[in-house]
C-alpha cells in the first residue's frame, strides 16, 4: 500500500508565500468585490491598508459587520458599494466616513445593500454551496425587505409556507487572517469565528494572511483546527500584527483604547486624513506601521501563554 507521500493522486504542495503588496496587486483590481473577513476577531487591517496604498477604486466591500477598516477605505475613496449586515465602531458608536457618505454623499456617494446578520450568512452559505438562493425565516415582521428589493420571497414546495430568499454571495476576493498556515495555504485558527470557512468556499480567489507560517506536518498533526484547505487559496502572506487594532487569540489582545480614540479622530476630516497619511500612506508596509506605533504598545497587547490540553488522534 502506498504511503501518503507517494500516493499517485496526492495533490502537489505549492509554495504560495508572497508579500501583502504582491497578494493585493495580484487579486484586488478596480471594481472588484472584496470580503475582508473577521468578526471582531481576526480582522486583517493590514490588507485594507495595502488596498488603500495601491489606490484601488470602485470596490464592492462585503462583510457581516464592517467596522473601522472599511470606514478608512471609504474615506480613502476605495469603496463604491457596501454589502453588509451591521456597521459601526464596536462598543463605541458610529462609523463617521460611512455615515457622511450615505447621508451627505461626502466625499462621494456610497451605495448600500443591507441585510440582517443571518441574511448575510445565508448569502455566504448559498455561495459556498453553489446554490441559486437560500431560504430563511429571518425577515418575518422585519422592514429590511422593504429597503432591500434584493430580498425576495419563495414558497416552500413541501409546506406552502412563504419564506424570504437571498441570492448567493461569490466575492472576487476573500481575505482571511488566521493564527497559522503552511506555505500551501492550509489555514488553522481558534477563538471567535465569523464566516471564514464559508466565505473561502464562496470566493473566486482566497488570500490567507497568517501570524505564523508553519511546516505542513504541524497542520496535519492537528487537522480539526484547519478552517480553510490549501486548494482554495491563491496567496499566503506572513503578516505578524496584521490585525491591529483587532485581535488574534493567543497572539495579541484587542486594542480597546484605539477604538475609543478613533471616534474622535474620525469625526473631523482633518484629523481623519492626517491619520491615514501618517499610518497608512506613509508606511511602506505593516512592519513600518508596527514600528511607528511603537514597541511599548505591542508589548502591552502581546498575549500571555495559556495552553489548552492536547488531544490524542491515535487509533
Amino acid at each position: 500500500m502506498l504511503g501518503a507521500e507517494t500516493a499517485p493522486n496526492l495533490r502537489v504542495m505549492i509554495d504560495k508565500r508572497c508579500s501583502m503588496k504582491e497578494a493585493i496587486a495580484n487579486t484586488v483590481q478596480d471594481g472588484s468585490s472584496v470580503y475582508i473577513e473577521g468578526f471582531t476577531h481576526l480582522i486583517c487591517f493590514a490588507a485594507g491598508h495595502e488596498i488603500m496604498r495601491q489606490g484601488r477604486k470602485d470596490l464592492t466591500a462585503i462583510r457581516l459587520t464592517p467596522d473601522l477598516i472599511y470606514d478608512q477605505m471609504i474615506q480613502a475613496g476605495c469603496i463604491k458599494k457596501m454589502v453588509y449586515g451591521w456597521a459601526g465602531n464596536p462598543g463605541v458608536g458610529s462609523l463617521h466616513a460611512f455615515r457622511k457618505a450615505v447621508e451627505k454623499g461626502l466625499p462621494h456617494v456610497l451605495e448600500i445593500e443591507e441585510y440582517s446578520h443571518f441574511g448575510m450568512v445565508s448569502r455566504i452559505q448559498a455561495g459556498a454551496a453553489k446554490l441559486p438562493f437560500w431560504p430563511l425565516k429571518n425577515y418575518a415582521g422585519s422592514q429590511i425587505p422593504e429597503a432591500n428589493p434584493a430580498i425576495r420571497q419563495v414558497t416552500c414546495p413541501f409546506t406552502g409556507e412563504k419564506l424570504a430568499a437571498v441570492a448567493p454571495l461569490e466575492p472576487d476576493v476573500v481575505i482571511l487572517h488566521c493564527q497559522r498556515a503552511d506555505q500551501d495555504g492550509n489555514a488553522q485558527g481558534w477563538g471567535l469565528f465569523g464566516t471564514q470557512k464559508e466565505s473561502a468556499f464562496a470566493a473566486k480567489k482566497v488570500v490567507v494572511v497568517a501570524e505564523e507560517i508553519v511546516n505542513t506536518s504541524v497542520i496535519r498533526s492537528d487537522p480539526n483546527r484547519t478552517l480553510v484547505p490549501g486548494f482554495l487559496v491563491s496567496h499566503v502572506v506572513h503578516e505578524p500584527w496584521g490585525c491591529h487594532p483587532s485581535f488574534v487569540q493567543g497572539h495579541y489582545d484587542r486594542d480597546n483604547d484605539f477604538y475609543v480614540k478613533w471616534d474622535e479622530i474620525s469625526r473631523d476630516e482633518k484629523t481623519y486624513d492626517a491619520y491615514l497619511d501618517e499610518f497608512v500612506f506613509s508606511c511602506a508596509d505593516r512592519k513600518a506601521y508596527v514600528k511607528k506605533m511603537g514597541t511599548e504598545l505591542f508589548d502591552k497587547l502581546r498575549a500571555k501563554s495559556r495552553l489548552c490540553a492536547g488531544v490524542d488522534y491515535g487509533f
